[in-house]
Formats: C-alpha cells, sequence, structure tokens
C-alpha cells in the first residue's frame, strides 16, 4: 500500500498498544514503525536496477525482520525514552515524519524515478526547518515525568507494526516476500489497490485524527481508534468478497466470448475497489480486459501475443529469470522502435487496452549484450509524464463504467 495507509495503520498500532500511557505521541511511534519496512529503497543507489527489483519489499517485509526487527528497535526506543537525548530525538523524528507525507504524495502523483533524490533533499530541508523553528522551541519535560512504557511494550508494538505493514502489502498485486529467507515466495491476495484512499485510508485517517482529540485516558480515544482498525479491516474484507464476485462476471463472459485460458491474474486498478483488470493465458496468447461494477456492455478482451521467442537464448539468464520470477510468469516480450526489448508484466494491466509499446502499466527495458546475457535499463511503472493528466480523466471515466 501507499506510504500514508501505512503510517495511519502504524498509528493505529502504536495507539492500541501504547496510547494509554503516551497520548499521542504513541500514534508517532506506531507511525514511524510502519514507516520503517519501507526505508529499503534507501539502499537502491548502492543497487543495480535488477537487483533493487529483488530488494524491494524483501526481507524488511518478512516475518522474520518483524520478530528480530521489533525487538531491536524496541530496546532503542525504551533506553532512548529513558535518556537525555529523547526530546530531542522525538522532534527530530516528528518532523520527518510530518514532511515525508506531502513530499511521498508529490512523488506519486508528478515524480519519476530520474527525480526521487531532488524530492528526498526537499524533504530533508523542509524537515530541518520544521525542527529548527518549532521543534527547538518546546519545554523539555523532565525526565521523571516520561511515563515510559516496559521493554516488552515497545518490542510488541514495533512487532506489530512491521508486520501489519507487510500483511497490508500482502494484499496487493505486487505482493511481499514474506518468508524470506526461507523462500522467496511473494505473497499477493490482489484484492486492494497500492493506494485506496476512498474506501481504505481515508475513512482510516478521520477515526484517527478524531481520536486524537481526546485525553489518554478516555475511552472515546480508544473507542475512534479501533473504530479506524475495524472499519479498514472491515473493508480488506469486502475486497476479498469483491474479488470473487468480479472473477465470476469475467468468467462468464469469458465463456461466452468461447476464450478458454489456463490460469489467470486478477487485481483492482489504483484509487478504487470499483475496477478491475485481469489478464488469462492459455496455450497461444495472453487475454486481457477491464470491468467496472458500473459496466453495462459486454467486457473487451484485448489479446496479447507471448512473443517468448524474442528472449528465448536467455532463458537461463539472471536478469530474465528475476522478471519471470517477479511477475509470477504472466509477461509478454515486444521491440521497441529503438531497438530494446521491453518485458511487460502483464499483472498490472494496460492503460487503455491498445496493446503498444507505452501503454503497459509496468514495463522493462532490457538491452543485449555482445555477450549474449541480457541487462535491465530501466523499470517503468506508470505513464509518460506528458500523458499523466489524460492517463488519469480516462481511469475516473472508465471507472464511471461503459
Amino acid at each position: 500500500m501507499d506510504s500514508l495507509s501505512q503510517i495511519v495503520l502504524g498509528a493505529a498500532v502504536g495507539e492500541a498498544m501504547l496510547g494509554r500511557k503516551l497520548g499521542n505521541k504513541a500514534m508517532l511511534w506506531g507511525a514511524v514503525g510502519g514507516t520503517i519496512p519501507d526505508l529499503d529503497v534507501i539502499a537502491s543507489p548502492l543497487l543495480s536496477e535488477i537487483d533493487s527489483l529483488i530488494f524491494h519489499r524483501g526481507i524488511s517485509h518478512s516475518i522474520l525482520f518483524s520478530v528480530v526487527g521489533g525487538a531491536g528497535f524496541g530496546w532503542f526506543i525504551h533506553r532512548l525514552h529513558a535518556s537525555k537525548y529523547y526530546r530531542n530525538f522525538f522532534w527530530a523524528v516528528l518532523s520527518l515524519l510530518v514532511t515525508c507525507i506531502p513530499i511521498s504524495i508529490c512523488f506519486f502523483l508528478f515524480g519519476q524515478d530520474d527525480y526521487r533524490y531532488y524530492f528526498a533533499a526537499a524533504g530533508v530541508m523542509l524537515a530541518g526547518l520544521i525542527y529548527f523553528m518549532i521543534a527547538r522551541r518546546q519545554p523539555p519535560k523532565p525526565i521523571q515525568e516520561i511515563d515510559n512504557p516496559s521493554l516488552f511494550q515497545w518490542q510488541v508494538m514495533f512487532f506489530l507494526a512491521f508486520v501489519t505493514h507487510a500483511l497490508l502489502d500482502c494484499f496487493t498485486v505486487y505482493g511481499t516476500q514474506l518468508f524470506l529467507p526461507f523462500s522467496d515466495y511473494r505473497v499477493a491476495f490482489s484484492t486492494i489497490a497500492v493506494a485506496d484512499p476512498l474506501g481504505y485510508t481515508i475513512p482510516f485517517l478521520i477515526c484517527l485524527l478524531v481520536a486524537m482529540r481526546f485525553h489518554k485516558l478516555e475511552i472515546k480515544r480508544q473507542y475512534w481508534n479501533w473504530a479506524g482498525i475495524v472499519i479498514s479491516s472491515g473493508y480488506l474484507l469486502f475486497t476479498i468478497w469483491n474479488k470473487n464476485h468480479v472473477f465470476k462476471e469475467f468468467d462468464r463472459q469469458l465463456t461466452a466470448q468461447n476464450i478458454s485460458y489456463d490460469r489467470h491474474t486478477l487485481s483492482p486498478v489504483i484509487f478504487s475497489n470499483l475496477l478491475w483488470n485481469i489478464t488469462v493465458e492459455n496455450e497461444d496468447k495472453f487475454y486481457h480486459a477491464s470491468y467496472s461494477i458500473f459496466d453495462t456492455s459486454p467486457i473487451q478482451f484485448l489479446p496479447i501475443e507471448k512473443n517468448h521467442h524474442l528472449i528465448k537464448d536467455g532463458t537461463a539468464d539472471r536478469t530474465i529469470q528475476t522478471l519471470k520470477w517477479f511477475s509470477n510468469d504472466f509477461y509478454n516480450v515486444m521491440e521497441r522502435p529503438d531497438g530494446k526489448i521491453q518485458f511487460n508484466d502483464l499483472r498490472f494491466g494496460t492503460f487503455r487496452q491498445e496493446g503498444h509499446v507505452e501503454d503497459f502499466i509496468f514495463r522493462f527495458h532490457l538491452i543485449k549484450e555482445k555477450e549474449g546475457q541480457y541487462t535491465m535499463q530501466a523499470a517503468i511503472g506508470g505513464p509518460k509524464e506528458e500523458s499523466l493528466s489524460n492517463v488519469f480523466r480516462d481511469l475516473f471515466t472508465r471507472i464511471g463504467g461503459r
């Protein structure tokens, strides 16, 4: 899920575990815990494009990390909370957390991978400004007045913040390597979009903001916090039911159109649970289609040639094997006008069901070296920047049905 959803979930976990002792500070530390697994992106400059693909949502999203990391971070914050450095550390973390939300949203809507370091630098500078203008003016609190939760409470809170982060990501089509280092299997239920503000994030956030208004010992505070947890969890259960309902409609129309298939992948389109993409495979080709619950016309299935022969000589190549693993073998290959090979992950579907090289949402540009090996030059997710507004307009129009 997107960063804001994970922050809200982590804050609710922090409140549930430590709210009666720390008040709103419990939400902060829970939000920090909900953010930490996604800090695996910091390693990107040290990794190749293909290694970054493997590493993201890898060990930091595993059950093992939740256990070991929860114990380690819980111990560190427990010790820090009782030290003279806690106040400055707390305000520094709060400044960074407050900054990362708008910066992340701006990067998601307008950013490109080539400019991610500029967004990161802007975030750090803005956080520094917040810290020195506001946080340092706060009067120090005597150490003896700080109600420090027990070591076990800190460790359980961080464990729950980490593991709920990983489990929430399991509901997306991207999935997580939940069982690393014992298995690299990607757990992907594919029932919720990577960003679903109206169904999941905003109702959860509203409940959390209302809870913050009450004193840490008031029962209404716990009521609103748990209301947010129950509503968001209920919505996740709804997405499971909705996926099953949508698949039945796809299956009915596939049968009516005499399209046979051996397997399929189904997932919702970004921003809602109303519009869904499906890709089915048979021996000859793939078929891709979208369906809105408001549709009244028959589903249109786009045939997609596999073209696996274009990389037949690279079936043992590490880059090709990694991309096949990442896409769960739902992929086709195209030769681009510039001579490069394009590997398309069909689980994410297309923008307009046109099937040209720029129409696929998740695509990888490959270069074949002289030695016969393949190098991944770029991983591209999303449309070109100049067509972004048109894509969003078409998306919301498509959600409304046809």
